[in-house]
């Protein structure tokens, strides 16, 4: 299995499905010279509703596949995923440099000025060590109304950001959050950048919303910089994409989320390890 040592080598980013495009285009926004992976297990999409254990195991045959592919730095863009696995792929790859999620609560605590914040999430990002240890370091003194969104990342995963489902969906997690004061809204999902146009329309304006994925960009570029990884390559960077699922429902949805047309090579579990299909 490689190890990277290559400022030319890509940069690996993983999520259960295309919720982590929102990391990928503010990795890309601020790296516009490295090469990219995207990888999105379609095929076990929505990772909140799987055990621990399974997580880490997928999250550990995703590994083997980035590494295989030459990653120097893995981005997990799943706050499921790293509240399940990044504490054990650290520990089980300790030469590999991995960049995880965390619900940002922290900025959300600092910038409310009713003390009231609400985190939408999925139920494993809410049961996890990580985000129990955020809410006990930075919400003292700050209430946190928590909301799953049932449904929610289904709807994202097909690029139905607008209809009247996703506003449905939306509006019964946001109307009560908006009733107790809430005024500042943390994306605990990868996926719920996507809909964040909608869901100003819905609190009309009157709640802060925090994105966190330009905070891992510049942490993953702060990893590189530390290492001596960053690809100072003058021309732009590729991005290969790759799903367990369908690449053609994959390619179809990249337009409306990112923006950009692409293929994407298939994968398929095999046992515990991704292998491509032809």
């Amino acid at each position: 299995m490689q190890t990277a040592s290559n400022p030319h080598q890509p940069i690996g980013v993983y999520d259960s499905g295309v919720g982590g495009l929102s990391v990928l285009r503010a990795i890309r926004t601020a790296l516009p010279h490295e090469d990219l992976l995207y990888l999105g297990d379609q095929a076990n999409v929505p990772y909140g509703e799987r055990s621990l254990e399974e997580l880490r195991e997928l999250a550990r045959g995703v590994t083997r596949f980035m590494l295989a592919q030459g990653a120097k730095l893995i981005v997990i863009a799943c706050n499921t995923a790293s509240a399940a696995a990044l504490k054990a792929l650290r520990q089980e790859y300790p030469e590999v440099p991995f960049v995880g999620m965390e619900p940002a609560v922290k900025p959300a605590a600092e910038q409310t000025n009713s003390g009231k914040v609400g985190v939408l999430a999925t139920p494993s990002t809410f049961q996890g060590e990580l985000y129990a240890s955020v809410v006990e370091r930075f919400a003292s003194g700050v209430e946190i109304y928590q909301e799953t969104c049932p449904g929610l990342v289904s709807q994202i995963e097909k690029g139905w950001l607008e209809t009247p489902k996703t506003r449905r969906i939306l509006e019964a997690a946001l109307l009560p959050l908006m009733a107790r004061g809430v005024d500042t809204l943390v994306m605990g999902c990868t996926h719920f950048p996507f809909v964040i146009p909608l869901i100003e329309q819905i609190t009309e304006g009157k709640a802060r919303v925090i994105d966190p994925a330009p905070a891992v960009a510049r942490q993953t570029q702060r990893v590189l910089e530390e290492r001596g990884l960053l690809n100072r390559q003058p021309g732009a960077g590729i991005t290969r994409y790759f799903t367990t699922g369908d690449p053609a429902r994959f390619a179809r949805v990249l337009p409306r989320l990112i923006g950009v047309q692409a293929q994407a090579q298939a994968l398929r579990w095999q046992g515990k390890d991704l292998t491509p299909i032809n």
